[in-house]
């Protein structure tokens, strides 16, 4: 299989900071229409892959293709644009607005949130907002004031956000951090419905949640692959439990 037929494939990518590898020599191919979540203990490198892919971190040596386009040598917005979208630990939501326009104002035309929200509503951005708001489970709520939604709905608000660009790829980094049982059931159900088409990546601990969603894990430790394979694969490893599993 060439790399060619993975929307992402990450080759000998390395970073250090001052001397020290936080990513070293990883290699990585996500399938179009994957759910990958990527485990590992804290300094594992987790986070920095994802702030690899998206720009935030520039690599100190290595290749990150997105459908076959070399990201390294792009800016963060550019990366947005070819189609990836990040989503960080905690939500960053616009808490005065309504849901409806938080979906509205990340519909992308180029414009400021303000310029956004002076634009007039046309018929594709509302059919868009309606179609992520159900995906997301907050479409009885498009009027609320977004400060007024819990914990979950904000982070389920962030993600849809991000669905309204229509990213090929989308990460999120603990996405389940603080909800409720029922919140982090429905956040399941949520992912399995989006990565129907698309690709989405998912940095997580909590080991019950990862069973419900992923499609393979990846096990980083000191910045290298330690296992990757189905979730009971991963679970019986004996490497993996020594480093990880078993604390």
């Amino acid at each position: 299989m060439s790399n060619t037929d993975f929307i992402l494939a990450i080759e000998d990518l390395t970073v250090s900071f001052d001397g020290f590898k936080a990513v070293d020599k990883l290699n990585l191919y996500v399938d179009k229409n994957e759910l990958r979540v990527v485990i590992g203990p804290n300094g594992a490198g987790k986070t920095t892959v994802l702030d690899l892919i998206c720009g935030k971190t520039k690599s100190t040596s290595g290749s990150i293709k997105f459908k076959n386009k070399e990201l390294t040598k792009l800016a963060e917005h550019e990366i947005v644009r070819a189609g990836v979208g990040r989503k960080f630990q905690t939500p960053s939501i616009y808490e005065n607005l309504t849901v409806y326009q938080n979906l509205e104002v990340s519909y992308p035309r180029g414009r400021s949130v303000w310029g956004s929200l002076l634009f007039k509503r046309s018929d594709d951005v509302m059919t868009r907002v309606y179609k992520v708001a159900e995906e997301i489970l907050l479409k009885d709520l498009l009027d609320m004031e977004a400060a007024l939604l819990s914990h979950g709905q904000k982070q389920w608000l962030e993600i849809g956000m991000l669905l309204m660009q229509e990213p090929e790829l989308l990460m999120l980094d603990e996405p389940v951090a603080g909800m409720s049982a029922k919140e982090r059931d429905q956040t399941a159900d949520l992912l399995n419905r989006i990565c129907q088409n698309r690709s989405v990546i998912v940095i997580e601990h909590d080991m019950e949640f990862v069973k419900k969603i992923a499609h393979k894990v990846t096990v980083l430790h000191q910045g290298k692959i330690l296992a990757e394979g189905s979730m009971d694969k991963v679970q019986a490893d004996e490497k993996v439990i020594e480093v990880y599993l078993g604390h």
